[in-house]
């Protein structure tokens, strides 16, 4: 056997015993070690580099990894196995996805807007602020020898009469602390129930006037990202809120390979661990200590997430979802118990899940719908989720249709050479200036760039693009201090060379990126051009667009239709709504008006499966240029190239 050490930047280590001969990147799986993985290892991505320090890995030299490089000890995890005793430094970028959770600070009149904007939208459509789990005061009447009325009956007949209700469930644990609670309070009790109609649920009760914090949490899990805010149930209010990379991306980038994953033995373990052991309960701790409370204040916990990750949270089999039909296991569910997926929050705790839509358009989508108000115009509007998997939704107050496409994870920085999640280090924001093609970026946190998000990334290739950096095919042609070509040929731009970057590594983005990201705002694009032209709509009758997904601090809307991911039509119908899944849990768990509405939304929106539209693919390949093989479709893209000369 050889011993494997994995150090961290932070100065920490992980150490496990392998047996020679065996995959680097599968040992550190086996050691629960986080090293990013978008292709799930087939060495496509480059994302698993790591520094061989001291021993013998067994390595093929890959593309990713230049000569100079290779001699300072850099390999890819993926592409190496183990013939020693071996120590392997895994550097931060390697590891971001795991290791850079990020706090919003709730001061910021900004992270608040979504939220304050959404409050009031459902306000104006008349759906209330009472949610499901809510708090219920009672003051009882106190036995006496003439009225002998048993606790449970006491409490229960005088809440059943309180919330309309001919009956409520009183559970065990509840059972178990009431006689005392109910002589504590002087028979003033304060209970928190899940109301959904003829019999409420008793999930806890104290006595009245006790300090006790009663919290829900609503998230948005991401198949790169996920991310949450804790609120107050009884007040509204938001007490912290945050986001870490999803544990399950070293098991693959996209939902097939987690499927794949999860059939293999001991495969739907692995999974709920990454996203509940590794990436839940990490970010409660988290969100619970900065706000102050304790996660046994937590009574709600709603959820919206896509159909697969919908399945894999839950351990269900999601197999039969990647192959025709296309059958998932569920679209809508009951309550849950929270402690059945092995969190230890409040005491009957229950998990919401927003419900799917389709196979591939899940609850995430019905989230965003709901927050984006589409549902509640009369105007012809579309919802844009940009992510691994780009969602579309198109319809007003009459009807909605939505559909999914594969965009890969470059928005949110895999399959990108320098892609990061945007957090604490990412480039949000880039400009190039086309005489001299010298950079100016904008770095979320401030401070020096470590990688670039997916609103840089647009940023970055609409600038070359415009510069005349690159043609449309999205090779370099011209010369310059920032361009550079390896021994083969392949030309890259250099965002920060190792002396302004704050890993000490070059920051570049090279033709491979520039190709996998042309192949998603490709995806994008054909997927919004197929939706619209199924139901006879051409873009310019759309009046409004949200664009969301949590790919940086916003979005250059101008630079993604000029590099043709968005339609081109007037800016000025378009606007960036951020993380528009997160802000729909958060309605599922503030509001039961809006949880039914977001019900409702599921069951009347039709979903179109694009590989079943014949000129799909034909219209995904003629997007597979900057910004499109047919540039009529964006007169902006020919009047700026006029005037450019």
């Amino acid at each position: 056997m050889a011993r494997v050490l994995f150090q961290f930047e932070d100065g920490g280590d992980v150490s496990i015993f392998a047996v020679p001969g065996e995959n680097l990147l599968e040992v550190a799986r086996k050691a629960n070690v986080a090293i990013d993985a978008p292709c799930s290892g087939n060495g496509s991505c480059g994302k698993c580099q790591v520094r061989l320090v001291s021993g013998m890995l067994k390595s093929e030299k890959t593309r990713h990894i230049t000569q100079e490089q290779y001699d300072h000890g850099w390999r890819l995890a993926c592409a190496s196995t183990v013939e020693s005793d071996v120590c392997v430094l895994v550097p931060d970028i390697a590891a971001a996805y795991k290791s850079r959770l990020k706090t919003a600070d709730l001061s910021s009149p900004e992270e608040l807007r979504v939220f304050e904007q959404l409050q009031k939208s459902l306000d104006e459509a008349g759906l209330s602020r009472t949610g499901f789990i809510r708090t219920v005061s009672l003051t009882l009447t106190e036995p006496t020898l003439d009225d002998t009325m048993p606790d449970n009956e006491r409490f229960s007949r005088a809440l059943a009469a309180s919330l309309g209700a001919e009956r409520v469930a009183v559970p065990f644990h509840v059972l178990v602390k009431l006689p005392d609670v109910m002589r504590e309070g002087g028979f003033a009790v304060k209970c928190v129930v899940l109301d959904r109609g003829e019999a409420p649920e008793v999930l806890d009760v104290f006595p009245e006037g006790s300090v006790q914090a009663v919290c829900g949490l609503a998230v948005d899990i991401g198949t790169t990202t996920v991310s949450a805010v804790l609120v107050n149930l009884e007040t509204g209010a938001l007490l912290s809120k945050g986001s870490t990379g999803n544990g399950q991306i070293r098991f693959g980038a996209d939902v097939i390979n987690r499927i794949i994953e999860q059939q293999k033995p001991g495969g739907v373990d692995k999974l709920r661990s990454a996203i509940i052991e590794e990436t839940l309960i990490p970010l409660i701790d988290t969100l619970c200590e900065d706000a102050g409370v304790s996660k046994r204040s937590i009574y709600g916990l709603a959820v919206a997430s896509n159909t697969t990750m919908n399945h894999l949270l839950l351990g269900v089999s999601a197999n039969y979802l990647r192959t025709e039909p296309y059958i998932p296991a569920f679209f809508e569910l009951e309550p849950l118990d929270t402690a059945d997926m092995g969190l230890s929050l409040a005491p009957g705790a229950k998990l919401l899940v927003a419900p799917n839509i389709g196979s591939y358009v899940g609850g995430d989508i019905t989230a965003g719908t709901l927050s984006s108000m589409i549902w509640n115009t009369p105007e012809l509007s579309m919802l844009i989720d940009l992510g691994t998997n780009g969602e579309i939704v198109l319809g007003n107050a009459d009807f909605l249709m939505a559909c999914a496409c594969s965009a890969g994870p470059a928005f949110e920085g895999g399959d990108i050479s320098c892609g990061m999640r945007a957090t604490a280090g990412a480039i949000d924001a880039v400009t190039i200036d086309p005489e001299t093609m010298e950079p100016a970026l904008s770095v979320i946190g401030g401070g020096r760039p470590i990688g670039l998000c997916g609103s840089g990334l647009i940023d970055i290739v609409a600038e070359l693009f415009r510069a005349g950096i690159i043609n449309g095919k999205g090779k370099f042609v011209r010369e310059g201090r920032r361009v550079q070509w390896d021994d083969v040929g392949m030309g890259s731009y250099v965002i920060a060379f190792p002396d302004e970057s704050a890993t000490g590594r070059l920051v570049a983005i090279n033709e491979i990126d520039i190709d996998n990201f042309i192949r998603a705002k490709a995806a994008i694009f054909s997927a919004t051009m197929t939706l619209l032209e199924s139901l006879g709509f051409a873009p310019d009758d759309v009046q409004h667009i949200s664009v969301a997904g949590g790919i940086g601090s916003g979005i250059n809307i101008k630079n993604a239709v000029y590099i043709g991911m968005l339609p081109d039509i007037p800016l000025e119908k378009y606007r960036y709504i951020g993380n528009s899944s997160l802000a729909g849990a958060f309605a599922m768990l503030t509001s039961a008006d809006a949880a039914r509405k977001l019900h409702e939304v599921a069951r009347s929106t039709t979903y179109l499966e694009l590989s079943t539209q014949p000129g799909y693919m034909d219209a995904f390949v003629a997007a597979c240029f900057l910004p499109h093989t047919d540039a009529s479709l964006f007169p902006s893209f020919l009047r700026q190239r006029d005037a450019d000369g």
